[in-house]
């Protein structure tokens, strides 16, 4: 693995349905041959900037029975400063706790985002334990990106009737600063997506009649607790207290389902996130569905997170590319990395990290407009909060065996 390289295949393209320009630059990484790790696929990445300056991934790396593990890589990039390949430099994450393995011997460490976390002064990776319960949130925590300690599952508290304990939990993430929370305190913030039982996109594309959208249940939310450190350690950093529903599906490319993608990264907009919306593709004349995960943009406001000041009306990044239309699970995007290039003095210039097909890893060039578009009245971009009264019940969905990305 230490020191194994991967090149840089370029595929050039424009998306003029967002005043966000996207340039795809190619596929980074792919299974390497002869590697039992990545038999399966090597993708869903996170990226960090080390405390050396240089730029690194955190590929999920599946093994034969959809075993995957939390790869590290470093970037490498040609003249022009495009990410040109990759350098393996071994795991970061492989599953031994019982919250990350299963009793047949599966289980999982998937689909990692990190963010350097200022008041904490240590790097936060989020990542998907799949827990004999089902997939769940895990946090971890290191100083220099190569040495990670577990600080176990991210916890709920209940809001509004609503109990997120027993839920299957995925594609979160953290702000990399202290943020208000609904009381107007400092807090540490963290997106995330309940999969409530109903709501996977397989099982909302298979309903003889869709029901009305339940935004109890198919949102993004962001949570918060307050922020405690002990002598500079993070102390009780998984159990969050406050909760606030940030948005649902609302447009056709994302009605099924959508998902954080990449960390939240500061514009001059606000805060910007690269999401996932999932929508049914299928031929109504016959009788299997199939799904499409596409990439679109939010941005939240800086001075309160909880409000969305824009949401991209079309999405940004859409599988065209044979790469992203064949592979283990087809026609996915699936934005999960994100690095701003101020390095090449381009602070307007993100370079996007994505999984292909769940096969491999892509990477497109995201520019940050001057301006955004005037806000349309009634867009139904933020959800409304729920009555305080109503009670929902949930049941915990049973343990996956792999599938389509979620």
């Amino acid at each position: 693995m230490l020191g194994s390289r991967g090149s840089l295949r370029s595929f050039q393209s424009r998306n003029g349905m967002s005043c966000f320009q996207v340039s795809r630059l190619g596929t980074l990484m792919e299974p390497e041959p002869g590697n039992p790790m990545e038999i399966e696929g090597v993708l869903n990445p996170a990226a960090a900037r080390g405390p050396d300056g240089n730029l690194y991934l955190f590929p999920r790396m599946v093994a034969k029975g959809n075993f995957s593990r939390i790869g590290i890589a470093k970037v490498l990039f040609d003249s022009k400063g495009d990410p040109s390949g990759v350098e393996r430099l071994g795991v970061a994450l492989e599953p031994e706790t019982d919250y990350e393995c299963r009793s047949d011997g599966g289980g999982g460490c998937e689909d990692p985002r990190v963010t350097f976390v200022e008041p904490l002064g240590h790097y936060a990776m989020t990542y998907t334990a799949l827990s004999p319960r089902g997939p769940r949130i895990a946090l971890a925590i290191s100083e220099d990106l190569i040495h990670w300690k577990r600080l176990g599952l991210v916890t709920f508290c209940p809001y509004g009737g609503i109990e997120f304990d027993g839920v299957d939990n995925k594609d979160s993430c953290i702000f990399p600063v202290a943020v208000p929370d609904p009381s107007g305190q400092p807090a540490l913030a963290i997106l995330h997506r309940p999969l409530f039982p109903g709501t996977r996109p397989e099982e909302k594309a298979t309903e003889a009649t869709p029901d009305d959208l339940d935004l109890h249940r198919e949102s993004i939310w962001i949570s918060f607790r307050a922020m405690n450190i002990e002598d500079g350690e993070p102390s009780h950093l998984c159990r969050f207290t406050s909760h606030h529903r940030l948005a649902a599906p609302v447009a056709a490319w994302e009605m099924l389902k959508i998902g954080v993608g990449a960390p939240p990264v500061l514009t001059r907009h606000g805060w910007m996130i690269v999401y996932h919306g999932v929508s049914d593709v299928s031929d109504p004349s016959k009788p299997n569905f199939h799904l499409s995960y596409a990439a679109g943009v939010m941005i939240l406001s800086k001075e309160n997170p909880s409000t969305l000041v824009y949401r991209s009306p079309e999405p940004i990044l859409v599988p065209c590319l044979p790469q992203e239309k064949i592979g283990t699970i087809g026609n996915v995007v699936f934005p999960t990395g994100i690095d701003r290039r101020e390095d090449i003095g381009q602070p307007d210039r993100y370079d996007v990290y994505y999984g292909m097909a769940d096969d491999r890893i892509g990477v497109a060039r995201l520019d940050v407009p001057s301006s955004l578009p005037p806000r349309e009245p009634g867009d139904g971009s933020r959800a409304k909060d729920p009555p305080k009264t109503e009670k929902v019940v949930l049941t915990p969905s049973s343990p996956p065996t792999g599938g389509p990305p979620e």
